[in-house]
């Protein structure tokens, strides 16, 4: 007999209604170093990565940022779930509400909607794991931002959770771009495509 229980990554247990926090957090969400554009961003560079393990970590960070994605809607859910229009309206949460109401919707925290545009995927192994270690960087930065900005403890432990996890994945992409600078001429790889021009083996 199976039991399914499902979990999130790390517990999110917010109790005090807050739609200003709110409207920060989300910009985890659907904001341009956010969890939805780092999922979108990995899940797709892996098909042309030449090197087979380094295709098989960005499987395994963008199915992890999914789960991060899970625990940043959950925390916004849970900041707005007994939300009154009267909160709405003096928070300034009232131009999201009018549109979403309570609903999770994709944005950056001033209010400007997800786009693919925020991410890449070249086909180029070294930019693509350039902007990676990028994207990580800029969402640690992020975080950072909203730590320094909120108080309450039980919104800050899943930010720092998700701000380690940031550090970690950085680590890893710098080791993905040296195994991958390893398999190449280091004399010419940065003149040719490494993932176009087959000129090593797959690993």
């Amino acid at each position: 007999m199976w039991t399914y229980e499902k979990r999130l990554q790390f517990p999110v247990k917010i109790t005090k209604t807050c739609p200003k926090t709110a409207q920060l957090i989300i910009s985890q969400y659907g904001g341009p170093d956010g969890e939805l554009s780092a999922s979108m961003r990995y899940l797709a560079q892996r098909y042309t990565m030449p090197v087979k393990s380094v295709g098989g970590l960005l499987t395994d960070i963008g199915t992890e940022e999914l789960a991060h994605m899970e625990m940043i809607c959950a925390m916004v859910y849970q900041l707005t779930r007994d939300l009154t229009v009267e909160q709405a309206q003096a928070s300034g949460f009232d131009a999201y509400y009018i549109d979403h109401t309570k609903a999770l919707w994709p944005q950056a925290a001033a209010g400007v909607p997800f786009t693919a545009l925020e991410f890449q995927s070249k086909g180029d192994a070294i930019a693509d794991l350039t902007e990676d270690l990028a994207a990580e960087q800029k969402a640690r930065v992020v975080y950072d931002n909203l730590l320094r900005m909120i108080t309450d403890p039980e919104v800050r432990e899943p930010l720092k959770f998700l701000r380690t996890r940031e550090i970690v994945h950085f680590q890893r992409f710098g080791e993905a771009l040296e195994r991958t600078k390893e398999r190449l001429d280091s004399n010419n790889y940065y003149y040719f495509n490494p993932e176009f021009d087959k000129k090593f083996l797959q690993k």
